[in-house]
Formats: C-alpha cells, sequence, structure tokens
C-alpha cells in the first residue's frame, strides 16, 4: 500500500499558463480528483496506518449555512495533514435524514400531515411542491404514515445532492464512496441490533412513567434536548383549608402563612393544576410547618382532601415556603410524588388540553362542576376558569402577580413543556444509578473514566463533559412518537380480551433486521392478526435521532455488514463536532461505546467554536441570521473561504468576516504568482533546482532556516490539533518570503547581466524553488486548489497525495535566521523613504547610510550585495552602528532598531514607452 507519490529532486517544470488565475480551479481539480481517486480510501491498509474520521453527519433539512462549512474545513485541513504525513485517510460523509427538523420540512414543502388511521396510497400526490411556512397546520392535507414517510426520503435525496455539490466545491477530501444515511438499511439495522443488545442486557428498558412532552411535536424529550427559558406568568395566592383546628392554630402561632383561623396560603403560577394537587410541601426543618405535618387540607375549588407533608427539597425562603404538589406541574413534582410515595392524578392530556372526564378523587359537587367547565380547555383558558372561581369564592388573596419563571422547553419548540404520563424507552446512561456488569463499576463513574481518556481538542472543552455527566438524573429516554425515524424493532402480544402486553415483547431474529413492525409481520403470525385479540401490536415510536447518531462510528465502519472495513478503521481516530452538542453527540456515543464494546469509540475529539453574527449571537436557522456558503464560494474562491474558516481556533467563537475571504483571495492568488516566478528561475534544461546543498550564499541559507523552524511550529501544531497556529507562522513566513526575500534576491537569480557568479546565482534560484516546494505543502491543507495547480507545474501525481514538509529535505550548512531579519528590516526602511518621498520604487539612491545595532552590522554586509539590487543603490552605501535609539521626535526612518539617513536620491527613471 503506497498513500504518499516520491517527489523528483530535479522535477522538470512542465506547462505554466502565462497568465496565472485562482478562478475556475475548483472545477478543473475536483473532476481530476474523482477521476483519480486522489481521496479514496485504501482498503487493504492495516489499522496502525489509518487515520479514520467519525464526520458529523449534517442535519438534512434545506440548506446549509456558512457555520458548517467553518467547522467542517477544520476536519477537513486534519484529513490532508494526515494523509500527508502517510496514513490512508478513512474519511466518510453521512447524512442525518431522520427526525423532527426533516418531518418540519416535509410538512411545510409539501403541504401534509399524518394521519395515522388513513392507509397507504399509492398513488398519491402531495399538494404542494415547494411550500412554505405558510401553510398552516390546518390546512396541510392528511396523508397515511407510509406516504408521509416517503415524501420524507424523497426530499431527503434531494437536500442531500445539493449538499453534496456544496462540499465539493468546497474541496472537502471526503471519499465519497463512503457515505451513509442514517435512516438507510444499513443505519437502520445497526440501530435496531444495537438497540436489542442493549435490550437483551439489561441496558434499555421501558417504563410508563412522567416525563417531559412537547404539545406542539406531540413527543417526548430528552434531557439533553432542553433548554431553560424566561416565560412570563403570574403568581397567584390561594387558600388550602386546614382541617385540623389546633394544627391550625399551633402553625399560625409559629409564623406560618394561616389567615381566617384556618387557611394556610401557599403561591403557584400554575393554578390550572389544582384539581391534579396531591400534597402540599414544606421543609422538615421549617418550624412554621410542623404543626402540619401529617394532617391534611382540602384545595380551594375543587374540595379536595390532600396531605401536608415534609421533604428536604422545599425551599423555606421561597414564596410562602410551603407549595402544593400536583401530577405534575415541573419536575420537583416528580421527586415529591416519587419519594413520599404519592397518588397519580393526571389531569392534561398530550394536545395540552384538561381531560374530559371528571376525576373520581373529586367528589364536592361544586367541584366536579368546576372541573366540568374547565374540561377539554388549553392551560391558558383553564387557568382562566379557576382564577375566576377562585375570585368568586375569596380562596385567591388579592390579584395575579407578575412575574418571570424559568421554564424548560425543547430546544426546538415555542412553548413550556408539559410533563404527562406515558410509556417510553430509556437507555441506562449513568443518569441513575446502576453498576456496568461488564465492568463492575458505577456507570456514571466510568463514564466520567471515559472522559478523562479521551483526548480533548481544546482541552478546557473536558469539563463541559464532565459537568454533564455529574449532573445527569433521568437513564437517557429514546423512545420519541413521531414518524419518520428508525422503528423499534418489536411487537408485543394481544389477550384473547384485546389488552396489548407491553410486558411480552415479541424480538425478531438479529439476522432479519432491519424491519419496520408497523408493516412486517413477526414469525409465528399472520398480517390478519395484526391489532386483533390474541394476535400481535407493533411498537409504532421510533428512535430519537440520538439513538442512531450515537453509532455513526460504527455505522461508517460497516459494523454487521463489513467485518473487514470496520477491524481496518475502527476505533476511530477523531470525532469532530460542535461544542454545543457534547451533551448529546459526544456523550452519547461515548455511551453506546462502552455498552456495546467497553471501549472509547475515537481517542481524539475536535470541537469548534460557534460563527456569530454581527450582534455577537450563534448563527442558526431559527434566529433567521445565517450565511449561505455558495455564493461566497462563487465571489471569493473555495481557498479563500477555507482560509477565512481555517484562521480560527477550535473551540473559539468567530465572528462572520468577508474581510478575511478577501485576505484569503489575496494570498491564493500571491501563491500561484509567487510560485510562477520562483519555478520559472531554472535553467535552459528545464529542471527545478530541489537540491538543498546549492544553497551556499547566507541570505540564502538564512531563509531556509526560517523555513526549517516554520516545517517544526507547523508540524507541531497539526499534531496538537491547532490547525490555526500552523497556518499562521506558514502565512507569515510566506509573505515575508514574497515581500522580502524574493525582492533581495530577484536579480541575482534573473542575473541577466552577470553581476553575479553562476554559484550565487543557483544558490537564489534552488532556495526560491525549495521555499515553494515546501511552502505549497504547507499550505495544501489549508488552500487546496491553488497550490494542486502549481505542483502539477512540476511534479507528478497529487499534491494531497505528496509527503508532508521535512527537514532533512533542506538539510545542508545552517543558516543564520537573523540574517533575513536584518536585510528585511532595512529593506523596509529604505522602501519608506521613497514612499514618504513619494517617487517610484525604482528611483535610485545616489547615496545613503544604514544604521543598525552593532550585532546587526555583520549580516548586513553579507546582503550588501541584494539589497543593493533591490532597492536600487546606484552611489555609496554606508553601513554604520546605531548610535542610540531615535527619540520620538527623531525625523529618521527606523524599523526594528534599524533606520536610514543621509539620503540622496537620483531622478525616477524615465517611463517606458509603450
Amino acid at each position: 500500500m503506497t498513500t504518499q507519490q516520491p517527489l523528483s529532486s530535479r522535477p522538470h517544470l512542465g506547462q505554466v499558463p502565462d497568465k496565472v488565475t485562482a478562478d475556475g480551479l475548483e472545477d478543473k481539480w475536483g473532476g481530476r480528483w474523482e477521476d483519480a481517486g486522489t481521496y479514496s480510501f485504501d482498503r487493504t491498509a492495516t489499522r496502525e496506518q489509518v487515520y479514520s474520521i467519525d464526520t458529523p453527519p449534517p442535519t438534512v433539512s434545506g440548506s446549509l449555512h456558512v457555520g458548517h462549512v467553518f467547522s467542517y474545513t477544520h476536519t477537513d485541513v486534519v484529513a490532508r495533514y494526515q494523509r500527508m504525513m502517510g496514513k490512508e485517510v478513512f474519511y466518510p460523509m453521512g447524512w442525518d435524514d431522520n427526525g423532527l427538523p426533516t418531518e418540519r420540512r416535509v410538512q411545510n414543502y409539501f403541504g401534509v400531515r399524518v394521519d395515522t388511521s388513513l392507509p397507504y396510497d399509492p398513488d398519491f400526490q402531495p399538494p404542494h411542491t415547494g411550500g412554505g411556512k405558510s401553510i398552516k397546520a390546518r390546512d396541510q392535507q392528511p396523508i397515511s404514515r407510509q406516504n408521509f414517510v416517503e415524501l420524507c426520503e424523497r426530499l431527503s435525496i434531494d437536500d442531500e445532492k445539493q449538499f453534496e455539490a456544496l462540499w465539493r466545491r468546497l474541496g472537502l477530501s471526503v471519499d465519497w464512496k463512503q457515505h451513509y444515511q442514517t435512516i438507510g438499511a444499513h443505519a437502520r439495522k445497526v440501530a435496531q441490533a444495537a438497540f436489542l443488545r442493549n435490550l437483551a442486557r439489561g441496558e434499555a428498558y421501558q417504563q410508563e412513567a412522567p416525563g417531559l412532552w412537547d404539545i406542539t411535536f406531540q413527543t417526548a424529550v430528552a434531557q439533553a434536548e432542553l433548554e431553560s427559558r424566561e416565560y412570563p406568568g403570574f403568581y397567584h395566592r390561594l387558600a388550602f383549608h386546614i382541617t385540623d383546628e389546633g394544627a391550625a392554630r399551633q402553625a399560625a402561632e409559629q409564623g406560618a402563612p394561616v389567615e381566617n383561623g384556618r387557611d394556610v396560603y401557599i403561591e403557584t403560577t400554575r393554578p390550572e393544576l389544582l384539581a391534579a394537587c396531591v400534597a402540599l410541601i414544606a421543609h422538615p426543618d421549617d418550624e412554621r410547618f410542623k404543626p402540619l405535618f401529617g394532617t391534611t387540607v382540602t384545595s380551594p375549588v375543587f374540595g379536595v382532601e390532600v396531605p401536608v407533608l415534609a421533604h428536604p427539597e422545599a425551599e423555606m425562603d421561597k414564596g410562602a415556603g410551603i407549595a402544593m404538589c400536583c401530577t405534575f406541574g415541573d419536575t420537583t413534582d416528580i421527586d415529591w410524588w416519587r419519594d413520599l410515595d404519592l397518588p397519580l392524578r393526571a389531569i392534561l392530556r398530550k394536545d395540552g388540553r384538561i381531560a374530559t372526564d371528571v376525576p373520581e378523587w373529586i367528589t364536592d359537587p361544586a367541584g366536579r362542576q368546576a372541573y366540568e367547565a374547565m374540561a377539554g380547555k388549553t392551560t391558558f383558558s383553564a387557568r382562566q376558569e379557576v382564577v375566576d372561581r377562585l375570585r368568586e369564592s375569596g380562596e385567591m388573596s388579592g390579584e395575579p402577580t407578575p412575574t418571570q419563571r424559568q421554564t424548560n422547553f425543547f430546544e426546538r419548540g415555542e412553548k413550556p413543556l408539559e410533563i404527562v404520563t406515558s410509556r417510553q424507552w430509556y437507555i441506562r446512561n449513568g443518569g441513575r444509578p446502576w453498576t456496568h456488569e461488564s465492568t463492575g463499576k458505577d456507570f456514571n463513574e466510568e463514564l466520567i473514566e471515559r472522559g478523562h481518556a479521551l483526548d480533548f481538542h481544546p482541552e478546557f472543552m473536558r469539563v463541559r463533559y464532565e459537568n454533564w455527566v455529574g449532573g445527569l438524573n433521568n437513564d437517557w429516554l429514546i423512545s420519541r412518537q413521531r414518524f419518520f425515524g428508525v422503528p423499534f424493532p418489536l411487537w408485543y402480544r394481544i389477550d384473547e380480551d384485546g389488552t396489548t402486553l407491553y410486558d411480552q415483547l415479541i424480538i425478531p431474529d438479529e439476522a432479519d433486521l432491519p424491519i419496520d413492525p408497523s408493516s412486517d409481520t413477526p414469525h409465528g403470525y399472520t398480517e390478519d392478526q395484526r391489532d386483533q385479540p390474541g394476535g400481535f401490536a407493533a411498537e409504532l415510536d421510533i428512535m430519537d435521532t440520538w439513538a442512531t447518531s450515537s453509532l455513526s462510528p460504527q455505522i461508517a465502519a460497516g459494523w454487521l455488514e463489513d467485518e473487514d472495513l470496520f477491524t481496518r478503521v475502527y476505533p476511530m481516530d477523531l470525532r469532530p463536532q460542535g461544542q454545543d452538542i457534547i451533551r448529546t453527540w459526544l456523550f452519547s456515543t461515548v455511551v453506546r461505546a462502552a455498552l456495546e464494546f467497553g471501549e472509547l469509540p475515537w481517542q481524539h475529539t475536535a470541537l469548534s467554536g460557534w460563527i456569530v453574527d454581527k450582534d455577537h449571537k450563534k448563527m442558526s436557522k431559527s434566529k433567521g441570521n445565517v450565511v449561505t456558503p455558495m455564493g461566497l464560494l462563487e465571489k471569493y474562491g473555495s481557498d479563500a473561504v477555507r482560509y477565512w474558516a481555517a484562521s480560527a481556533r477550535l473551540g473559539v467563537d468567530s465572528a462572520f468576516d468577508e474581510s478575511q475571504m478577501k485576505i484569503g483571495r489575496r494570498l491564493a492568488i500571491k501563491v500561484l504568482n509567487a510560485s510562477k516566478f520562483a519555478l520559472t528561475m531554472g535553467d535552459d534544461s528545464g529542471e527545478v533546482d530541489l537540491d538543498a546543498s546549492h544553497v551556499t550564499q547566507p541570505l540564502d541559507q538564512s531563509v531556509l532556516a526560517h523555513l526549517r523552524s516554520v516545517i517544526d511550529t507547523a508540524s507541531s501544531a497539526f499534531a496538537a490539533y491547532d490547525h490555526a497556529r500552523a497556518l499562521e507562522v506558514t502565512e507569515s513566513f510566506f509573505w515575508t518570503f514574497c515581500d522580502d526575500y524574493v525582492e533581495l534576491v530577484k536579480e541575482r537569480a534573473y542575473n541577466h547581466d552577470g553581476a553575479w557568479s553562476d554559484e550565487e546565482a543557483q544558490s537564489a534560484r534552488a532556495t526560491l524553488a525549495l521555499v515553494i516546494n515546501a511552502a505549497v505543502r504547507l499550505l495544501a491543507p489549508f488552500l487546496p486548489y491553488v497550490t494542486e495547480e502549481v505542483w502539477s507545474w512540476y511534479q507528478e501525481g497529487s499534491i494531497h497525495r505528496a509527503s508532508w514538509p521535512t527537514l532533512d529535505e533542506l538539510s545542508g550548512p545552517e543558516g543564520d535566521p537573523t540574517v533575513l531579519d536584518a536585510a528585511s528590516a532595512a529593506l523596509i526602511v529604505m522602501r519608506r523613504v521613497k514612499s514618504e518621498a513619494k517617487v517610484s520604487p525604482r528611483t535610485p539612491f545616489l547615496a545613503v547610510t544604514v544604521q543598525a545595532p552593532a550585532d546587526m552590522i555583520p549580516a548586513l554586509e553579507m546582503v550588501e550585495s541584494d539589497l543593493r539590487s533591490a532597492t536600487k543603490v546606484t552611489g555609496t552605501l554606508t553601513l554604520e552602528e546605531s548610535a542610540s535609539t531615535p527619540d520620538s521626535g527623531d525625523d529618521s526612518h527606523e524599523t526594528h532598531s534599524v533606520k536610514v539617513a543621509d539620503v540622496t536620491l537620483g531622478e525616477p527613471p524615465a517611463k517606458r514607452k509603450k
């Protein structure tokens, strides 16, 4: 197996364009790379020879934005560097095409919604193609689940084609033969098999339990998908009636909010849940309420008797110091309900409305009438109904007080989450105490240890992982009540009475996967037994999109399908991703690998920062502040856009800045022009001299000394996943090379008038070629198009399969780096003299004195002839030691302690006739 192409030490210069341009290189080289298989993965490589990347599969939901270009460029520069380091790079691409974003896009695009009662229509045609958010839900045409899934697949394929075209234009060195879809057959098989194995080992379980629910999207929501936001509300001060008069009197004496001799007041923002109240809760150490513990109170409006209990999570200094527990108003209610073994009195439906049947625990006639008045209403309308009745009965003290409360939202939702009780599937993730049988460790502790073993880039991101694992309080809820996703591969027995027995699972063989239980029939049953007494019922929930994406390294590596590939690329080397999904994607992938393989899925994770807009807000489609990238790629060129992206360090947010792209464009063009000049300095044979032993002059040797330092620094930076540092040092050196060194040696390299010896001229030519030969490779990960163009002028094969530059290529006499520094400083100040005199750069110096510190004079003497030539000194050039550093009022020209004095300028040369 050979991943690197050999370099010729004396290659022949081929056809160099008369006029070089960065335009059109994407079309020219994109096709050639594909035809040549430049980025194809060599499957004969051993695991030790491979560098594998768990590429983030972008969500297929319309279009990519410039934030994607930003982070995916970071990954690509790593892939290109590793390839040049001799690794066989496994760099696949996936598409995250299932889940809620795709469903929402399909609903808006085609103007449809799912009605599970409708049959499949094989001839169905959507009412719209390319609709928008203006199509309201009530105007969307109801269709069957299967028809809807087909539309999801159809739109996803179209989006993926657009995504791939943009990635190719950007120059991602992906092996496009290695790709997957998270809804594809192989991904479904992997996700279903992993789940069944989790189930068999006791790592997956189902439970009827209260959980967070989004009433808009009609699905359960996991802890990792929550956002805490401020939400306006009102505090209502309500009176519960104490049944034990003695306890009421004692509580009032101890400062409890007891009025009228028997009314204890609580404060709540959710009076609509009064009918679901199961207890009043106060802190066990709160002396005010100790007389009430163990007694009962009667709820206002509904007249339900509930106990007064103690719990350590009650806050003595919040509100009235005593709170009602309803099933369920928030997650604290869930904790109290579990810990105190309270009854379940749910009144809220999954659609966010109050249940219509009057609960059996409300026995008071007035209470039942009050419930009937709010039955079927939204929580907002029900709240108004209850508050009006509280006013009428005098059981509310004063008017509601406005407040801002912190409320949980689904990260994609616009309404606060509710808590409803439902049957859901979970995977153990350390959120609840559990001992991992294969390690014998508490699973939460094990996941912390795995975080310690993972190399985070940048390192400071590690704490986000650790804080998340340490703060978990629930297992991972993986079931979703949606339609487009990987189905749970399960059915349930139905008894002879028609009751679905959820504890009696019908599980398929792993060899039969993937399956869809809504259309496939389990072994031993026939289709006519579906949903019939004595038959079976399908599990209709789908897996959370993260339950599939958490297996992305296994999916991409061919687990369960291509064992040969899997052993060559897994565990992977790198997981690149955004910092905002550490708690979801990174963590969940570590969980699945720990459960299935007992190891990390990769050794390194590289975490990109965000792109922010001019107001320093993260770019996102939901905020409407995104910039689409194709126009930028066409305007500035892909290399320029990549330069902007690669200039940012990992983990650091960066502003969207087109001025950086302009700089990148300028750099790309300079690479072409400087390379053309340097490579065409060869002799008549057309050979490009890359023999470092021909570099004999102090200035030339000094340049190579700088280049060695750059190669060393850039290599170390890349090894540490600091691509921005590698670009920074390379770019800085390259501009010094172009602006200073090339100008200093230009005449010597040409040597038209024979003023220099052949050795001196050859030294300059070899240096020019050596620097370009190394510089284009140093820049190749960042600017793949222009560097490939330059490489094609004099080397065989692709630069992206060439070796990364090494110090051995520049072996020879050690140069003094200060020689170039001194020459550059003198050149800069001598240029400035002419610039400030507003004369042509070709205007000669008839006399000039360069003053410098004593330790710089020897270096300037070594480059005097080059300095004379570059600055057009036709008279005397005097080098003398600086007397002192000039005061701020000194009118001499100074740079880095070098200054120019006693200047006499000649006449500018006559303009050349056209």
